[in-house]
């Protein structure tokens, strides 16, 4: 079996800096451990300063990121659970609830009042509103044997709340060439216990948008909710709408929408560790609220699953909406819309790739005629990072605003050429199968458990100092 350590180092520092394996007795001078800290920060900003990396670095703007830091730093040491102390986590966190209810036009409900949350991320939105979901259905429909139906390209932390919360996970295939769910496959797995289905604006493997408008009418036939995932695309596709790219509504606008998640850490330009999740209706909303009212320690009640956080997380997801505005994020969109198209035709300029679903601000290709992850082990060679798909086997690329700077789409056309000539040539196994790779006819028992491990072994170096050598 291979070892982790022969799929990647997880420690490349261990030989420039000590390795910390308790807690030192005397602290080290402040002085000497920023210089530390700059050093690495600078080395990590190499990996994706070129604009060659998919995703992850949404924004890429040094200096908005010296803003948001500032902002962040003015209330980091302050929790925001506690609002007698800090009133401003009151004023950020509805404010950011608010900008966002009126981008995804809360403003078109009528007959109940639209709420949110400020969550940790795209998985603690998803989380909180399946449990949410879980919780009202209980109250209200008395469901004791919940579940959700989800597209096969709904993200997995759909899975992670079904395994977390005891509820059924139905998966529905997606059409295979438009990479988007049939609503009549949805409806065929809905019945008495299902608590809410879900579709992607856009999903992560294609960044297509499911038929929302058709989830919408099926969820209000059958009476379930309807949670649309934009943790992706919330903070891009309403600004692509406006300017004319073909966009259908996902929003509020929908009747049968009764939740959205959107990443304010995305294509939102602020820090990583914060999301919104908005409810067409409080009283979902509220089945979030947790209350322990007999505990020694005094009152206890909570708006979600998390309890201390920092408000300088809230203050700069605030300042980054506040000083983009509508018009900022128009323009970014803009930019990133037209650069993804440049590089859709780039692909298209080779008959031996094959673009998979409609790209929107995400592409993705594959090859009929080779491994495409010949392609990728190539393009990392010249500084590329692309995100692997399986199933099938393929890779995407998700535009950000480092790719929209002068010379990336130069860039990408003269080393994808490069790229698609080496794997033509090559006849072994790709590097880049190591984990990504697809198994056709799925996974079988022995290779799903290979492959866990090797996982296992990658979380755990994650989470632990190399061993003495």
């Amino acid at each position: 079996m291979a070892g982790m350590s022969d799929l990647f180092d997880a420690h490349p520092y261990q030989d420039r800096y000590p390795v910390q394996r308790g807690l030192p007795e005397q602290g080290r001078p402040k002085a000497e451990i920023l210089a530390e800290l700059r050093e690495m920060a600078a080395l990590e900003n190499q990996a994706w300063e070129t604009g060659q990396c998919s995703g992850t670095m949404y924004c890429g703007d040094l200096d908005h990121y010296a803003f948001l830091t500032e902002a962040f730093g003015l209330f980091a040491h302050q929790n925001a659970l506690q609002r007698d102390m800090c009133p401003s986590a009151t004023r950020f966190e509805g404010e950011i609830i608010a900008m966002a209810l009126d981008l995804m036009h809360a403003n078109a409900i009528e007959g109940t009042e639209p709420a949110g949350l400020v969550t940790s991320g795209g998985t603690g939105s998803i989380l909180q509103a399946m449990l949410s979901y879980r919780d009202h259905a209980r109250a209200t429909r008395g469901i004791t044997k919940p579940n959700i139906v989800k597209p096969e390209t709904a993200h997995p932390a759909f899975v992670k709340a079904a395994h977390l919360f005891g509820l059924e996970l139905r998966v529905v295939p997606v059409d295979p060439a438009t990479t988007l769910v049939d609503p009549a496959a949805m409806a065929a797995r809905i019945d008495e216990n299902t608590i809410a289905i879900i579709g992607s604006a856009g999903n992560y493997p294609y960044g297509t948008i499911d038929p929302i408008a058709d989830l919408s009418d099926l969820a209000l036939a059958r009476g379930v909710g309807l949670h649309v995932d934009g943790c992706l695309g919330g903070f891009i596709l309403p600004f692509g709408e406006e300017l004319g790219y073909a966009v259908p509504p996902f929003d509020f606008r929908l009747p049968g929408v009764t939740s959205i998640s959107a990443d304010t850490h995305k294509y939102g330009y602020g820090l990583k560790g914060t999301s919104s999740l908005l409810f067409r209706d409080k009283a979902l909303r509220n089945a979030a609220y947790f209350y322990v009212l007999d505990w020694s320690g005094g009152k206890y009640f909570s708006p979600g699953m998390e309890g201390s956080r920092s408000d300088g997380l809230l203050a700069s997801a605030w300042a980054s909406l506040v000083a983009t505005g509508r018009a900022g994020y128009r323009a970014h969109a803009q930019e990133i819309f037209a650069t993804c198209a440049a590089m859709v035709d780039v692909v298209r300029e080779h008959p031996q790739l094959r673009l998979v679903g409609s790209p929107t601000f995400v592409f993705a290709f594959t090859s009929d005629d080779f491994d495409i992850y010949h392609v990728a082990d190539r393009m990392k060679t010249r500084g590329w990072r692309f995100n692997g798909l399986q199933y099938p086997d393929g890779l995407h690329l998700a535009v950000t605003r480092p790719q929209t700077r002068d010379g990336v789409v130069d860039r990408f056309r003269t080393d994808l050429a490069d790229a698609v000539a080496y794997a033509q040539e090559q006849t072994g196994s790709a590097e880049s199968t190591a984990i990504y790779g697809g198994i056709p006819g799925g996974l079988t028992a022995d290779v799903s458990t290979f492959i866990e491990s090797v996982m296992e072994q990658i979380m755990d170096a994650h989470q632990s100092v190399p061993a003495p050598r």
